[in-house]
């Protein structure tokens, strides 16, 4: 069966305007803090070099809001992936996204599976992770980490 090798994404995080985050449902308010960062498109290539996977449009919103009397801190990871003749198997393994300020890793976030059904075909992916105030505080940077998997042939 074909593998996929690992591939990274870094998407620097800058702090941002609280706008365009209306489907997002969050709950704006004066104390409401957002950072974003975007990457645009990588490959996922496969063990003989050929591409097996294609990730655009990475996007990380990080938003730091009051929900009634409780602080949340929450990031947002959305992305579009296509399966270059490939389509992940039922029990894929994801991806890890390291949140960092400067060289320190704050946290490690982590999805098991991907939505990509079938191959040769762009699909909307979007995951929520919380993390402490804190780590948003200082959070500077994400490292998106595509983990290696063997894939199924479309």
């Amino acid at each position: 069966m074909p593998s996929l090798r690992e591939a990274r994404a870094t998407v620097t995080l800058a702090p941002a305007k609280p706008t365009g985050l209306g489907d997002l449902g969050v709950p704006l308010g004066d104390a409401t803090v957002v950072k974003k960062g975007r990457a645009h498109e990588f490959p996922q290539l496969l063990a003989d070099g050929a591409i097996g996977r294609r990730f655009q449009d990475l996007r990380v919103i990080g938003i730091k809001t009051a929900e009634g009397e409780v602080v949340t801190a929450k990031f947002f990871i959305q992305f579009e992936v296509f399966g270059d003749n490939t389509a992940a198997p039922a029990n894929g393994v994801g991806f890890d996204a390291l949140l960092f300020a400067g060289e320190q890793q704050l946290a490690s976030l982590s999805s098991s599976s991907l939505f990509l059904p079938y191959g040769n075909f762009w699909y909307p992916n979007r995951f929520v992770f919380e993390t402490a105030a804190a780590d948003f505080e200082r959070a500077d940077r994400l490292e998106f980490i595509a983990k290696p998997e063997e894939v199924r042939i479309a």
